[in-house]
């Protein structure tokens, strides 16, 4: 079964996100200064909060970040997306799956029509100006937020299987996953005390939602889930406050399709934390989509 496709799909301005949350996986872009040289009184006071979470975040075991467990996160996370451990193997994926979001492409399932997908060929043309993917850069800001293939067919899909045969595309991927999605859900959930598990929670959640503010965005689900229960870093149960967290990404999952299959939650992260995996220690075992998976 390929690709369980976006549900939030816009990525959450930086501005909006950096205010937020103190992410700085959105390049500080958008901060209000009281003038072009001052900065103002709340900007100062966001830094200090920044640096005061970046240290607070250094002291803490790597979790998730650790290499082996980062490569685990990515085995599992394909698994949902692409039905497969090898997330390699996914540099190359691009197709429409029928989402109303256009192509849906590469590692971390980028997408014409989430904005995603032209942060990353506009990043990566920055870097690569001769690039085979840079001559759809015009049609990809036409058709960002919508689900149209206007100026992309029939070559864009062509184009980006070629290009990714390229490491620095490859590169260019990994890094725009890390800064996108990875980093700031594994730093949120140390903030929030989480673990291991929570951290990968958290991170599956970014992806398949986005990193938005709105109600159904990853930031927003987690809003909701704080409402009901508190985190481990407020004095909340850990098991407790991931449970709720997952019952609200399971309905926002329903709420945008009845139909939607939601074996990543029900067999798999569910039950990492029934089992009280809380380190995904492997060997680990899971289902999605009724397919078993396996990591020794």
């Amino acid at each position: 079964m390929k690709r369980a496709g976006c549900l939030l799909l816009a990525v959450a301005p930086a501005a909006t996100v950096a205010v937020f949350l103190l992410t700085p996986a959105h390049d500080g872009k958008g901060s209000h200064r009281s003038s072009a040289s001052q900065p103002s009184e709340a900007d100062a006071k966001a830094a200090a909060e920044e640096k005061a979470d970046d240290e607070a975040v250094a002291d803490l075991p790597p979790g998730l970040a650790a290499p082996a467990k980062k490569e685990l996160a990515q085995e599992i996370l394909a698994s949902a997306e692409n039905s497969t451990l090898d997330w390699r193997g996914q540099y190359g994926y691009i197709e429409d799956i029928g989402d109303g979001q256009g192509y849906t492409a590469g590692i971390v399932g980028f997408c014409t029509g989430t904005h995603d997908l032209l942060t990353l060929v506009e990043r990566y043309t920055k870097a690569h100006p001769d690039n085979g993917l840079a001559r759809y850069l015009p049609a990809l800001r036409k058709v960002d937020g919508t689900g149209s293939h206007q100026g992309l067919d029939p070559g864009f899909s062509t184009a980006w299987k070629k290009e990714a045969a390229d490491p620095a595309f490859r590169a260019a991927q990994n890094s725009e996953r890390d800064r996108v999605y990875f980093d700031p859900a594994v730093r949120l959930a140390k903030l929030d005390g989480l673990g291991t598990l929570g951290q990968f929670i958290y991170y599956d959640a970014m992806v398949l939602h986005g990193p938005g503010t709105d109600p159904s965005g990853f930031y927003g689900l987690r809003e909701s889930a704080v409402k009901e229960a508190d985190t481990p870093a407020q004095g909340g149960k850990e098991k407790t406050y991931l449970d709720i967290f997952l019952d609200i990404r399971r309905k926002a999952m329903k709420a945008k399709n009845p139909n939607r299959d939601t074996t990543r939650i029900d067999t798999a992260q569910r039950q990492f934390l029934y089992d009280n995996n809380m380190t995904l220690k492997t060997p680990l075992q899971w289902k999605v989509y009724g397919e078993t998976f396996r990591a020794p």
